[in-house]
């Protein structure tokens, strides 16, 4: 993978390892008020994922500036999603995490520039997946969910770029390595089984 921009060269569906299974979206129209509270919650995760980002890099101003435009965007997501639950409603509450961002995480190089390159790249396939099963599922939805997943995946879709852009900006080396270890990992979370389902559960 070579150090320029990622937007034109790398799509949703050829940088992920595999298609989400049809099961996860039988699991998903079976269980849509939980799909939608974890929806909530994972949109808060990466708010808070972006504003780490900032918290920790101050001699990084162009990491800032994007990380800062994607929190507040994840933010609107989540009061999109909060607005949905009450309309349906659907009370907010905590919800047990998925293994899957834990895992990736789990996966990530222990030193500090190897663990900021891969957090980086775990971010874009998170966004990534995220996208992908936006445009799986609103199929399948009612009319106003279909309307609302599909117009999340321009954002989503950008901001898997953005990851994956400053992931190569800041490495001292070519990532093709990383990015294809960390996407074998997401590949079998993704195709495994879960025991519960969440969002980006397995099968």
């Amino acid at each position: 993978m070579k150090s320029q921009s990622y937007a034109n060269l790398e799509t949703i569906e050829t940088f992920l390892p595999c298609k989400t299974p049809q099961a996860w979206v039988d699991n998903a129209l079976a269980n849509i008020d939980i799909m939608l509270l974890d929806h909530a919650h994972c949109e808060m995760k990466a708010a808070s994922t972006a504003m780490a980002y900032v918290y920790k890099h101050a001699d990084k101003p162009e990491l800032i500036t994007k990380m800062s435009k994607i929190a507040r965007e994840e933010l609107v997501h989540f009061e999109q999603v909060m607005r949905i639950l009450k309309k349906r409603n659907i009370e907010f509450r905590s919800l047990s995490s998925a293994r899957y961002a834990g895992e990736l995480i789990r996966n990530t190089r222990t030193d500090r520039h190897g663990r900021f390159i891969d957090g980086l790249i775990l971010g874009a396939y998170i966004e990534a997946r995220s996208c992908e099963r936006f445009a799986r599922i609103a199929p399948y939805l009612d009319a106003d969910l279909q309307k609302f997943y599909s117009g999340l995946l321009e954002s989503e879709k950008r901001h898997f770029t953005i990851y994956l852009d400053f992931a190569q900006k800041y490495s001292q080396a070519d990532i093709t390595e990383h990015v294809q270890r960390i996407g074998e990992i997401e590949r079998k979370l993704i195709l495994s089984a879960d025991a519960e389902f969440r969002f980006h559960s397995g099968v």
